[in-house]
């Protein structure tokens, strides 16, 4: 799938998953996404909450996964663990870059790397994630 063809997909079929931040980039296995951080993203003292970075992972790398295994709304999350490294820098937009790891004809494995915007060689949060793929008739 080109950029746009999942940018159009995401709006058509996921579009609570732009609240999560928008897909810059997208090749073979890879994306990065950018969450622009709002208020509506920050936790008491100021910093980005777990669950908003958690979020930005996971789509991140569902973009990454499709990449690779076609347009499949039914794949879905079975697994994922995030480390949380460091706090994110004040009033600085995230950047997630996702990989596959492994895909197979029913599950997926990757990662995430997240970064404060400017701070890509000092990753915040890092997330391994397995998705299930469901089997071709089901799709």
């Amino acid at each position: 799938m080109t950029l746009e063809q999942m940018q159009s997909f995401l709006a058509e079929t996921f579009p609570q998953g732009a609240q999560y931040g928008e897909l810059l980039t997208l090749d073979d296995g890879k994306a990065l996404m950018k969450l622009p951080v709002k208020d509506g993203h920050l936790r008491p003292g100021g910093t980005v909450s777990g669950p908003s970075m958690m979020g930005l992972a996971d789509v991140a790398f569902y973009a990454a996964l499709l990449s690779v295994i076609g347009p499949v709304p039914l794949a879905v999350t079975t697994n994922l663990n995030i480390n949380f490294l460091r706090r994110p820098v004040a009033h600085a937009d995230l950047l997630a870059r996702a990989r596959t790891l492994k895909v197979g004809r029913r599950l997926g494995v990757g990662e995430v790397f997240i970064f404060s915007e400017g701070e890509e060689d000092s990753p915040v949060a890092h997330a391994t994630l397995t998705y299930s793929i469901p089997e071709a008739g089901a799709r």
